[in-house]
């Protein structure tokens, strides 16, 4: 069998809009109201990319920090605050996430996610250290266990993590099941759990720890345990003492080298936004930093200088700030397959055109953006169906100017009205002088079959296959792809009470993969592939986490260009970063593999902390990627920071 080549179009849910950067405050000698009004930011990065989860090495604003610049999360150093200065450290090359970077007497400690857990379900985070000088990574985390967060102490001699030890993941995300685990960094083998139920670990000298998580009361709040003062990690250390009062949330703590004070991010009631705040221990009152600066933008996960000068965090770059301030409609990223080219798309939902020249998206779902088209090289766009809510693209297999799209609201009920459009126009108005394209919309589907969705066309151009809850549950059904169902009846393809959705037909036509929750139909949280031929027959179902394949929620499966495998979304690899210090991901254990018909040859495409999914697969054509980092076309989107808080993150407790 061959192995696995093309290029793989996809969408991360929010990322492309974060522009983040590093900020820091310089801490004033005197804390009160009136001195956090004055304050001003410095910005440490220089605006290229996404920049991230960084920490202080000395009082000249020196940081080390995550950056997806080169196609992946990266290592980092700035030196005294000059974003110019920037020296890449050394880290794992088959590693496409390194997270979490602290750098303590020569030793650099982060997390990486590139070594497969040892069972199905388990996320791959682990952390990792080396020596600047000579770097030889070395896995600090025992192998089946999962560690995140990684935080050393002033003298360097413990290293705390959040630790999901040997558990298995039981498919939580709203607040990992985490400890504060503490190692001697001598012997990383020595490790103890300080305080059950904790994330985010912090540290104030050599013998507290703060960190973060969710109270009985609801509110996120931080924490503190004290260990004994010359701990070892055969002491006991005592109970954790809740520092932040209920009627806000506290998320992502760092503490002051001298235990003065704890800067934190919070949401509090009535607020829309995330700011940066420090907590006075001993007269217990907050000080906000950031609102003053920047009311409307989100601040994330601050830290504190050695001697507690300043306080740093990440935000929004804001429109006005220096570096990249549009989107690239497309971003090519680094594939963990040496054969496949990996492309994020500034949108969801991507199809190619038949000559590989095109590819077809939504762009916006709440902006009612309709269809629109960007040339594969990722030098321009054109709308070519506004003004309507749609979701799902199929682009004609054998004719270039038309495209199919769902039009009605998405995640609808088996009832709702959603309909099949054909989307008509003419390719020789995919120019350079238009950014509109005149289509004709020509619905396929009856107005009182309910919700009809997700159509893929069969490889000769003649049917339409697609998915809709007419029955009163969502089956596979096939019509005529020039007049619907209005020419020629229509066929149903599975029947029965459960949900069979997103099917896609294999490029030679013999097959049809779908997901499905067939095997336990009355849980709408797990879908597992299934794969049938066009007449209905030899169904069978793809497994590709044989050890606890009632798990499996995998979804947005298609074909290689060659038919011989699957590419797929799939929650089998866990989580790779705690969701709570993220913006908003729906499913951020979403993550990208391919396996064969059979489910055998699993690999995985993509771990991050973000959640990837709608992809599709197609052959790689000359210059498929040309200026693709460019994207220096028309109508490119400004980048504006307004992305959403966690979901499940509410502040009307």
């Amino acid at each position: 069998m061959s192995n696995p080549e093309g290029t793989i179009v996809f969408t991360t849910i929010g990322r492309p809009y974060y522009g983040f950067d590093i900020f820091s405050i310089s801490l004033p000698s005197t804390l009160n109201d009136s001195t956090f009004q004055t304050l001003t930011e410095r910005c440490l990065t220089d605006g290229i990319s996404v920049n991230f989860n960084a920490q202080f090495l000395d009082e000249y604003e020196s940081i080390v920090y995550v950056s997806e610049r080169s196609g992946s999360d990266r290592i980092y150093k700035n030196q005294s605050g000059n974003p110019r200065q920037l020296q890449q450290l050394p880290h794992i090359p088959e590693s496409l996430f390194h997270d979490r970077p602290v750098l303590n007497n020569g030793y650099l400690y982060f997390v990486s996610a590139h070594e497969p857990a040892d069972k199905p379900f388990k996320s791959w985070s682990a952390v990792y250290s080396t020596r600047i000088e000579d770097p030889k990574p070395v896995r600090v985390t025992p192998y089946g266990a999962v560690d995140y967060s990684p935080a050393v102490s002033r003298t360097g001699r413990f290293v705390a993590v959040a630790s999901n030890g040997f558990r298995p993941w039981k498919g939580e995300f709203h607040e990992l099941n985490t400890d504060i685990v503490v190692f001697d960094s001598s012997d990383p083998t020595q490790r103890v759990v300080v305080c059950e139920h904790g994330g985010w670990p912090t540290w104030s000298g050599d013998s507290i720890i703060y960190f973060h998580r969710q109270s009985d009361d609801g509110w996120w709040s931080v924490y503190r345990v004290n260990l004994p003062k010359h701990f070892n990690v055969s002491d006991k250390p005592g109970m954790p003492r809740r520092i932040t009062p209920p009627g806000l949330h506290a998320f992502t703590p760092a503490a002051s080298h001298d235990g003065k004070y704890v800067a934190m991010a919070t949401r509090r009631g009535g607020q829309m936004f995330r700011h940066i705040e420090l907590f006075d221990l001993e007269l217990e009152t907050f000080y906000n930093m950031t609102m003053a600066l920047n009311p409307n933008f989100h601040h994330y996960n601050p830290f504190v200088s050695p001697e507690s000068g300043f306080i740093g965090y990440h935000r929004f770059r804001g429109e006005l700030g220096q570096g990249e301030l549009t989107i690239p409609h497309l971003d090519q990223v680094v594939s963990s397959v040496k054969e496949l080219r990996m492309i994020r798309l500034n949108g969801s939902f991507p199809s190619v055109s038949p000559d590989g020249n095109f590819i077809a998206f939504n762009h916006d779902f709440e902006g009612n953006s309709g269809v629109k088209i960007v040339r594969s090289d990722g030098s321009k766009r054109w709308t070519v169906m506004k003004d309507r809510v749609s979701f799902y693209t199929s682009w004609s297999r054998t004719d270039g100017g038309v495209i199919y799209s769902s039009v009605g609201p998405i995640f609808g009920s088996p009832r709702a009205t959603v309909q099949i459009a054909r989307i008509s126009f003419d390719p020789k108005h995919l120019d350079n002088d238009r950014d509109e394209v005149l289509a004709d919309v020509k619905i396929l589907t009856r107005d009182d079959t309910g919700n009809n969705a997700f159509p893929t066309c069969s490889p000769d151009g003649k049917h339409l296959l697609f998915r809709s809850g007419r029955s009163g549950h969502k089956n596979l059904y096939i019509v005529n792809a020039m007049n619907g169902e209005f020419d020629g009846g229509i066929r149903q393809l599975t029947d029965g009470p459960w949900i069979d959705t997103m099917p896609n037909w294999s490029p030679n036509g013999e097959l049809i993969v779908f997901s499905s929750n067939r095997h336990d139909p009355n849980n709408a949280e797990v879908f597992g592939i299934y794969i049938i031929r066009p007449d209905g027959t030899d169904l069978r179902r793809v497994i590709v986490a044989s050890a606890e394949e009632h798990r499996e929620r995998i979804n947005h499966v298609c074909f290689s260009p060659d038919s011989k495998w699957l590419l797929f979304a799939t929650n089998i690899g866990g989580v790779s970063a705690d969701p709570v210090s993220m913006p908003n991901q729906f499913q951020p254990y979403g993550d990208l593999y391919i396996a064969k018909l059979d489910g055998s040859g699993l690999r995985r495409l993509t771990w991050n902390g973000y959640e990837n999914g709608t992809p599709t697969w197609c052959k790689t054509v000359e210059n498929y990627v040309r200026s693709i980092s460019l994207g220096n076309g028309n109508v490119r989107d400004k980048l504006t920071g307004q992305f959403e808080e966690p979901k499940w993150i509410t502040c009307d407790i």
